[in-house]
């Protein structure tokens, strides 16, 4: 049977004559991953058994550091620290002056009073 035939008999109604066979093609490759599925599992047992000893692992250091706080409060770090033979004690310096700023001028007088004056002159034709 020729290709052009079974395009024929695969047609869906009211679409063009390929549609069929795209349908069919969609359906070949759903149907090949529903076979291969179980065979991509097969590499993941290796990798999830990793996984599992990291995280129990992981578990184990959770379970000493809690056993290790639960023991006792620690040491302050003020009594613990001892300082590095090699680095001389600080020295505590003089506060830096504070910086000088130029006055501000006092504002120009003008007369007898500092409101903006309300009698000036308007130009002709305006009220």
């Amino acid at each position: 049977m020729p290709l052009a035939a079974w395009a024929d008999a695969l047609a869906v109604p009211g679409l063009p004559a390929w549609s069929g066979v795209v349908v069919l093609a969609l359906l070949a490759v759903v149907a090949l991953a529903y076979l291969l599925m179980p065979f991509a599992v097969f590499g993941l047992k290796g990798r999830l058994d990793r996984i599992e000893a990291q995280i129990e692992e992981l578990a184990g250091e959770v379970r000493t550091l809690s056993q290790r706080l639960a023991l006792g409060p620690r040491v302050a770090a003020a009594e613990d620290f001892t300082p590095h033979p090699a680095v001389p004690p600080a020295v505590p310096r003089d506060p830096p002056p504070p910086p000088r700023v130029a006055p501000v001028p006092p504002p120009p007088v003008r007369g007898e009073r500092a409101e903006p004056r309300l009698d000036v002159p308007r130009p002709p034709g305006r009220s």
